[in-house]
Parts: C-alpha cells; structure tokens; sequence
C-alpha cells in the first residue's frame, strides 16, 4: 500500500492491531520506502492532500506487511479506516 509519509505509524498500528505483521515469535514487521505518488481527482472526489480536477505529486511510503489469510477482512477494514486517502492504493498478494 501507499501512504503519507504522516499517516504511516496510524496506518502501521491499525494493520498491526487486527493481526498483521507477525512472523513466528515477531510481531509489528513490516517494511517501507519512499517514492512520489501521483493522482488527478475526478468530479465530486474530495482529496486528503491537493486538489480535485489537478494532477497532485505526493510524498509517500510504500507499506508492506504479511498477515494471515484469515485475517483479509478485518485487515482491509483496518486498512480503509486508519488511511486518510478516499481510495487507498494497495494490492494483497497471497504467499504459497
């Protein structure tokens, strides 16, 4: 997922709260890096950070976590709430 470089602790908590980020006897593992995001709003989008309608460039980190396959609901929801953006980025990959 991508997030402001501000929201990352919030972001890391709630994820960590509904049961991500444990590996065997390890809990709160995630890892991140910074890049720029961009994105344009379209009509009736309200933006967290810039303006709709204007291509914004965005600071953020790139959040990575692993969390059981049975936990994918309550992360997402997690996720959604804590993430400042309207529509967060993110992608769930399953580990075989």
């Amino acid at each position: 997922m991508f997030v402001p470089r501000e929201s990352l602790d919030t972001v890391r908590d709630a994820l960590f709260a509904a049961g991500a980020g444990k590996i065997g006897d390890y809990e709160r593992c995630s890892w991140y890096a910074a890049g720029t995001g961009t994105f344009k709003g379209g009509p009736g989008t309200s933006p967290a950070l810039g303006e709709s309608g204007r291509e914004e460039r965005v600071s953020e980190l790139r959040l990575e976590t692993v969390f059981p396959e049975e936990r994918h609901d309550d992360i997402i929801a997690a996720l959604r709430a804590a993430h400042p953006y309207e529509e967060p980025a993110f992608d769930v990959y399953a580990l075989l």
